[in-house]
């Protein structure tokens, strides 16, 4: 790969923005491009770096693109150069297939506070290939050895910065925790959790009101956080919350899998397997 698209990819990674990678695997006919071309397409179907080919190859690599960053899968397209009608748009007299790939940052998980539920989160979050970030001036890195990164000095929150694809966990279980969480909202994360006594989280919602946000607002709060699981341990309490976070990530459907699909839609319809 020429070191320029080596430089792109690079920096896209380190940005933390998706983009894809679309490779020529194979060429007939007359096209412009050879096997092995490949382009660089960011998260607005834009080819940034490199070139896959005229502008009926590149429309149909950039769209493809968005796709398969949407989806988080690859994909091979075939784009038919012959035919100005039913290909790609423009006879060129050819045909290619082309390999997708999106490069999706990793999501990170935010724990925001110290404590044994903050420690198995972390460890969790780490087997479950998240990037894991504790926020606490009270942490250390001999209690989370598998962090990725530990900010001990953010008064202020301004350090959470989440994306769409990110987790935060707030479970600061102190004053503190109205201010990280309004910060959170101001945000795009996906997925927020409170882990509180209902009557603190009561205290912090109330308060979040008072400060201007709306009912739409703190609906994205998720408190009590976690699955029921009857968990009773800050251990389990750990994995119920890992457990909503994977269920979220990953698109499931909780329920268990020992069920047929006429359970399943049982189970829908009143909550249990019964």
């Amino acid at each position: 790969m020429p070191e320029d698209l080596l430089d792109v990819l690079v920096a896209m990674r380190e940005r933390r923005r998706p983009f894809a990678v679309a490779t020529v695997i194979e060429t007939a006919g007359s096209v412009s491009a050879k096997t092995g071309a490949k382009a660089v397409i960011d998260e607005q179907g834009r080819i940034i770096a490199g070139w896959v080919g005229g502008g009926c190859a590149e429309s149909a690599a950039c769209e493809t693109a968005l796709d398969c960053m949407a989806r988080g899968e690859t994909r091979i397209i075939e784009i038919d150069l012959n035919d100005e009608i039913l290909g790609a748009g423009m006879p060129c007299g050819g045909s290619m297939r082309v390999y997708v790939e999106p490069v999706l940052p990793k999501p990170v998980l935010w724990l925001m506070g110290h404590g044994r539920i903050a420690e198995c989160l972390c460890a969790l979050g780490a087997m479950m290939g998240l990037e894991v970030v504790v926020n606490d001036p009270l942490v250390s890195a001999g209690r989370y050895p598998q962090a990725a990164r530990l900010v001990t000095c953010d008064p202020d929150y301004a350090q959470l910065q989440p994306q769409p694809r990110d987790f935060v966990v707030i479970a600061t279980q102190h004053k503190g925790d109205h201010e990280s969480l309004a910060r959170t909202l101001a945000s795009g994360a996906g997925y927020i959790a409170l882990i509180a006594s209902r009557k603190r989280a009561r205290l912090v919602l109330d308060h979040l009101v008072g400060a201007g946000f709306d009912e739409a607002q703190l609906r994205r709060i998720r408190s009590p956080a976690g699955l029921d699981l009857g968990a009773r341990t800050p251990e389990e309490i750990a994995l119920s919350v890992m457990s909503e976070i994977v269920l979220e990530r990953r698109q499931g459907g909780g329920m268990p899998l020992t069920l047929s699909r006429q359970e399943k839609a049982e189970y829908l319809r009143t909550g249990s397997g019964s």
